[in-house]
């Protein structure tokens, strides 16, 4: 076993004009009022990773340019698709009348277990709420459902960056099977 190096790596990967015009995952974020630009430039990095279609901000979540934002996303800006809507309502039924399932990642009374997507789930965006509130009861009102990580210690939550990239790559397992 060998680590790879920069220039091995740099073979493997999509060159930032092909990120531009290739089929990507039929999967969104939308980042609703995080408050950390560096959690929203590490789910811009990650977004890129799993070659998401877009990344959705909303409300009072930071979007780019930023320096705090770029430091963490590493140049991912340039590569992943996003957009800003100030009403995440506006977002929703956007996505919604274009086929869109619309999943809040969020403890509630009645939700799936993360790693429990079917086919029919795609295409699907996936909802990040604030780092100290969650997603707020007026967009689980506007959800086709939710998506629980189940919590085992103490604590009964992650960083929201953390719990997103456990998110999407559970959704990218599950459209793979």
């Amino acid at each position: 076993m060998k680590k790879l190096i920069h220039s091995e790596l740099l073979k493997l990967r999509l060159t930032i004009n092909e990120s531009q015009n290739i089929n990507r995952h039929p999967i969104k974020i939308i980042l609703h009022n995080i408050r950390s630009l560096y959690n929203v430039g590490s789910l811009f990095r990650t977004a890129d990773s799993a070659l998401l279609s877009e990344i959705v901000l909303c409300g009072f979540t930071p979007y780019p340019p930023r320096k705090e934002i770029e430091k963490t996303a590493l140049g991912a800006v340039d590569t992943v698709p996003w957009s800003y809507y100030e009403k995440i309502e506006e977002a929703i039924l956007h996505f919604k009348n274009d086929g869109w399932k619309i999943a809040a990642l969020e403890l509630c009374d009645i939700s799936r277990n993360y790693n429990l997507l079917t086919k029919e789930d795609y295409p699907l965006c996936i909802i990040l709420g604030n780092e100290l509130t969650g997603v707020d009861n007026y967009v689980l009102d506007l959800c086709d459902f939710a998506l629980e990580i189940p919590m085992f210690g103490v604590k009964h939550s992650l960083n929201v960056s953390v719990a997103g990239g456990i998110a999407i790559y559970a959704a990218l397992e599950s459209l793979k099977k």
